[in-house]
C-alpha cells in the first residue's frame, strides 16, 4: 500500500492522529534520483551506481547528501544531465516548502475543529435592556 493510500484509508477511519503523524514522517525527506537505464533493462531494476545521480533531502536533520556516479563527471556520457538533476533538486525543495505550508494550514484548521467548543444550535437571547424600546434592541449588532 503507498503511502498515499495509507493516509486515506486512516482518514476514511477517522484516525486523523495518525494520519498526520504519517504525513508528517513521509514529507520530512525528499529523494531524487536520475539514472540512465539500457534498452534492455527492466524499468523494475535498480540503476548501477555508475549509471545514477541521487540527492536525498532531510529537512528534519538539515542534511542533503548527493550521489554521483561515475558517468556523470569529467567526460561521461551523461554529463549534460547533470542540469536537469540540478533543476530537479530545486524543484524538490520548492516541493518540499509547499508540502509542510499545506500540512500546516490543514493542521491549523483541523485543530480549530477539533478543539472548538462545540456551539449551541439555539439563538442566543440578547439581554433585554430597559433603556431600549424592542424595536432598537432588533438593530443591535
Amino acid at each position: 500500500m503507498t503511502t498515499s493510500e495509507e493516509f486515506k484509508q486512516k482518514l476514511r477511519a477517522g484516525n486523523i492522529g495518525d494520519a498526520f503523524t504519517l504525513a508528517l514522517s513521509e514529507s520530512v525527506e525528499l529523494e531524487i534520483t536520475t539514472w540512465v537505464s539500457s534498452a534492455n533493462s527492466p524499468q523494475t531494476e535498480q540503476p548501477g551506481a555508475n549509471s545514477c545521480m541521487r540527492t536525498r533531502i532531510n529537512i528534519v536533520e538539515g542534511s542533503i547528501d548527493n550521489e554521483v556516479g561515475s558517468q556523470f563527471i569529467g567526460n561521461g556520457p551523461y554529463t549534460e544531465l547533470r542540469q536537469f538533476h540540478t533543476q530537479q533538486v530545486q524543484e524538490g525543495r520548492q516541493i518540499i516548502q509547499n508540502n509542510l505550508e499545506n500540512l500546516q494550514q490543514l493542521f491549523t484548521v483541523l485543530t480549530r475543529v477539533l478543539y472548538q467548543p462545540q456551539q449551541s444550535t439555539q439563538p442566543q437571547l440578547r439581554e433585554s435592556n430597559p433603556a431600549l424600546s424592542p424595536s432598537s434592541q432588533d438593530n443591535l449588532p
